[in-house]
Parts: structure tokens; C-alpha cells; sequence
């Protein structure tokens, strides 16, 4: 079978280097790619991230990368986001003031303070999956531990789109979302270990699943 191809876009979000390396270690031929043309042409598409919001709209927005995007989406086109590539499918963020991609109805939230909770959320926690069965969980047990690194999380008005759940503190945040082709997650798949990279190979082998049968 020929290896899955993916476009890893580099919209200078902070260092893709472990994304790219997670994904060829899952099993993928990973490009990266700085401008919008040809991005049909790959199976799949990934968007990593770090950083702040309007930044990262802003970088996008000048790349052509918005469009780009929001097409992909519109024709089913695999779709990873990673961190602030998740939030960043969101209609905007209580940390800036730049419209999101407005692919998920909903805003990105400032977690809440609490005595003794730390913000940014950072380090391992559990996953509770409120999609068991979705492609992205084969074989992952629920309460799995994955690293996180984040001050805001998406709260989407459809609670539908919801895959999986974190606790941080007494506040219940998405960890990750799903819906048809389209998955995205607020921890770092890249940087959580054997249960990081089996998800990044679950991706791959959903993307696998949808190659035409001359490119399988």
C-alpha cells in the first residue's frame, strides 16, 4: 500500500519538528507546505500549533490559508488540528479580538481561576472520551493520559461535536472534537507517547481507508 500523504501547514505557529516526526513515525509521508496551492492533492491535511490566536489568524489569513481550509473541509478532505489548530476552527477567542476560521460554531474560554489551579493547564491528564467510537480512539482506553499545554479552551455550542473531555481542577474542558472527517485535538498527540502515537496512526489509517483504490 502506498504511504498516506500529508500536508503539514507551516503558518510559523511554533515548531512543527515533532509533529512531522509523530506522523512519519505513525506512518506517513509528511510535507510541509507554506501557501494554499495544491492542498487538494495530499490525502490528508494536519494543522498544528503554539502560540496566541490573532497571531495565528493573522499568519493564516496572509498565506491564503482560510479559504484553503474552510474548502478542504467542505469537500471531506481528512483534517488533523493539533492544539491551536484546534482552536482556531472556532468562530474566535476570548484571547484576541481576530475571527476564527468559523468552522465550529463556538468561542475559544480563558479557564476560570481557582485556588491552587494552575493556568496554563500544562502537563499530563486523563481523557474522558464522549466519543468512544469515533476512528480517533481505536484502541485507546478511556481515562488515557496525554499532555496538554493551554490557558483557553473551546467550548463548541453543539455539545455533539465533543470527542473527548479533560478535569482541570472543577472545570470540565474539551480535549478533543470530531465530526466526519474532521478531528482535532487541545493536547499534543506528537509529545504523549505510545497512546499519542497510536492516535496519530488511527488518523493515518482513517485517511488510508479513504484512498482510491488505484493510490491503496
Amino acid at each position: 500500500m502506498n504511504a498516506v500523504r500529508l500536508a503539514v501547514i507551516d503558518y510559523e505557529a511554533g515548531n512543527l519538528h515533532s509533529a512531522c516526526k509523530g506522523l512519519e513515525r505513525a506512518g506517513a509521508e509528511v510535507q510541509l507546505v507554506t501557501e494554499p496551492a495544491g492542498l487538494a492533492a495530499f490525502d490528508g491535511l494536519v494543522l498544528p500549533g503554539d502560540g496566541a490566536f490573532d497571531p495565528a489568524m493573522q499568519q493564516l489569513r496572509a498565506r491564503g490559508f482560510v479559504e484553503a481550509i474552510q474548502e478542504a473541509i467542505e469537500r471531506q478532505q481528512p483534517f488533523l488540528g493539533i492544539c491551536l489548530g484546534l482552536q482556531v476552527l472556532f468562530e474566535g477567542s476570548e484571547e484576541g479580538v481576530e475571527p476564527g476560521l468559523g468552522l465550529v460554531p463556538g468561542q475559544v474560554r480563558r479557564f476560570q481561576p481557582e485556588p491552587g489551579l494552575r493556568i496554563p493547564h500544562m502537563g499530563w491528564n486523563q481523557l474522558h472520551l464522549t466519543q468512544p467510537l469515533s476512528p480517533l480512539w481505536a484502541g485507546i482506553p478511556d481515562q488515557s493520559w496525554v499532555y496538554f499545554v493551554h490557558s483557553y479552551h473551546a467550548v463548541p455550542e453543539d455539545p455533539s461535536w465533543v470527542a473527548a473531555t479533560t478535569q482541570h481542577g472543577s472545570q470540565t474542558c474539551v480535549a478533543a472534537i470530531a465530526r466526519g472527517a474532521l478531528f482535532a485535538t487541545q493536547f499534543h498527540p506528537e509529545k504523549s507517547g505510545p497512546v499519542g502515537l497510536k492516535i496519530l496512526q488511527n488518523f493515518v489509517e482513517f485517511v488510508a481507508r479513504r484512498l482510491p483504490a488505484a493510490r491503496a
